[in-house]
């Protein structure tokens, strides 16, 4: 019989019909068209949780047993504020530690060193010593069921060495020591810009970790690959995807190169994604990331471990998509994006806190960022069931069509000769800017709303209270930085840097066995960067691009 609507409805099989289908005049933020009504468009790559292609989940058992990491990012100022923040953080429920470092930091500046000032503290924690990692940690036992993730990229090897130094130096054994080190460099030159050294060093650093830790430090996810900052940087969702397993691929590419078997390190490689505004396509993003990582895995580097092919990741809601403007409506967006990360099965997860686009977080914009997860996992009904929306018509017709433009995407990067070549001819960047100013154009002509900015504006101004950074921290750090180094053996220190300086030019050498040794013997992150400056050169994105 025929509907009001124009419909045709068979009662028999109880399925909708429609005569002729609607066109669609709605698309995601990646040109995927979305149909009125979803239907059937089977059959789906599945499988059951836990089993490969792992689409429906990493874990055959989601939630169940455990829910995800609630790991709060946190740094700023001092490390002895930091770890009082952290110890806050724990205190409330937090399962997890997450490390913000300041810009000298990320940059491998010493905080007394001239191209740092005023940068020192600002953006997260500044770290120039092992006296600064022990402070950072003080009271919070490493080696004992702590999970630590520390978003450090180019210098990222030298902040696991003092993580390590630090565990070690409490009583802890190093096959103990758990957590995340970022150390995603590709995606700094394509997306973020805290790069130091130029791309095929890096690339060497990166690989010098993998290979370090498996022997030493067994429990540490020696890279976090991250889509997040592709997002931030303007990227669309199927953009996120293909950019951040294209530079996976790069990074499995060069481990094998330096004579690692992929199933001796794949297991410990992990990736970060962003959880941004559309929820729907947002799930499906992370169930097609993990079936494309799944057969790229299995079928272009014949991972045979299971643990090899199962992508497991990190998100963080949407930075990027908090507003000035109107703060307190943050919260929803913040919730709705969290809510996207678990249905789609992330393994751990950063709230951010509403007030982010004014300053850094408050302990109670903090407190109810954490909450918010809280309420998630033991109010919401979330941890009941594995891929709740797995078998939606919407979410697997979007879970499909998300794989199918990020395969088109790195097919594209193939044929430029990789990440790292489509990353120094600039092809990458220029897609992440072609994405992110027709995201603006749309702001600007109101095709794409932003609440409270360019509709439903609200004449009256809420002022909450915002984080205030003491000014005199920074000159504190940089006069404890001085202290050290003054404190030190002078000869030791340098002939630690000079051994750091004969590895750099070696092509057989471990890089982290003298980095080690020279953070031990009191030299600086800065100090060491700073040999390696001098021997391998920095990058400058603009000669490397041609532009």
């Amino acid at each position: 019989m025929a509907g009001t609507d124009g419909r045709f409805i068979d009662r028999q099989s109880t399925r909708v019909h429609y005569a002729a289908l609607v066109p669609s005049d709605r698309r995601t933020d990646s040109g995927i068209a979305v149909p009125v009504v979803a239907t059937d468009s089977g059959p789906h790559d599945l499988g059951l949780p836990g089993e490969f292609p792992f689409t429906r989940g990493a874990r055959a058992d989601g939630y169940r047993s455990r829910p995800w990491t609630m790991r709060q990012y946190a740094g700023f100022a001092s490390a002895e504020e930091t770890n009082g923040r952290f110890r806050l953080l724990l205190e409330r429920g937090q399962t997890g530690l997450s490390v913000a470092f300041d810009l000298p930091t990320q940059l491998g500046l010493d905080s007394d060193d001239p191209r740092a000032a005023g940068e020192v503290g600002r953006t997260g924690v500044g770290i120039d010593s092992v006296e600064d990692m022990a402070r950072l940690f003080d009271g919070i036992p490493l080696g004992e069921g702590v999970s630590t993730s520390m978003t450090i990229n180019a210098p990222a090897s030298l902040l696991l060495l003092l993580y390590e130094l630090v565990g070690t130096g409490q009583g802890a054994d190093p096959s103990d020591l758990r957590g995340t080190i970022q150390n995603d460099i590709l995606k700094e030159y394509c997306a973020r810009g805290n790069y130091i050294f130029p791309p095929r060093p890096s690339m060497r650093l990166t690989t010098d970790t993998f290979r370090y830790a498996s022997a030493r430090l067994p429990r540490f996810n020696t890279i976090s690959i991250s889509g997040y900052h592709i997002r931030e940087a303007g990227s669309t969702a199927v953009q996120e995807l293909a950019f951040t397993l294209a530079n996976g691929i790069a990074y499995v590419e060069a481990a094998i190169a330096a004579g690692l078997a992929v199933d001796d390190f794949a297991a410990r490689l992990s990736f970060f994604f962003n959880a941004h505004n559309d929820v729907f396509q947002e799930i499906a993003k992370f169930r097609a990331a993990r079936r494309l990582w799944a057969h790229i895995m299995r079928d272009r580097f014949g991972a045979l471990d299971p643990r090899s092919q199962a992508l497991r990741f990190h998100a963080q809601t949407g930075g990027s998509t908090l507003t000035a403007q109107q703060p307190e409506v943050n919260i929803v967006r913040v919730a709705l994006q969290a809510f996207s990360a678990v249905a789609g099965g992330c393994q751990s997860l950063h709230t951010n806190g509403f007030d982010e686009a004014l300053a850094l977080p408050t302990e109670h914009s903090a407190t109810l960022a954490l909450r918010t997860q809280q309420v998630l996992a033991f109010e919401a009904g979330t941890t009941a069931t594995t891929d709740p929306f797995g078998g939606s018509y919407y979410i697997e017709m979007l879970t499909d069509e998300l794989e199918r433009g990020a395969q088109a995407l790195i097919a594209e990067i193939d044929g430029m000769g990789g990440a790292v070549a489509a990353i120094e001819s600039g092809a990458m960047q220029d897609r992440i800017e072609e994405a992110a100013f027709a995201y603006q154009r749309g702001i600007e002509d109101g095709s794409v709303v932003v609440v409270g900015v360019n509709r439903y504006q609200d004449a009256g101004r809420v002022e909450p209270e915002l984080h205030r950074l003491d000014p005199a921290a920074e000159r504190r750090q940089a006069e404890r930085t001085q202290a050290f180094r003054a404190g030190r053996n002078a000869d030791e220190a340098a002939a630690r840097l000079a051994e750091v300086r004969a590895a750099a030019v070696a092509s057989d050498v471990n890089l982290l066995d003298p980095m080690r040794a020279a953070l031990a013997g009191r030299c600086t992150i800065g100090e060491i960067c700073e040999v390696l400056r001098e021997e391998w050169g920095t990058h400058d994105a603009l000669i490397a691009g041609g532009r």
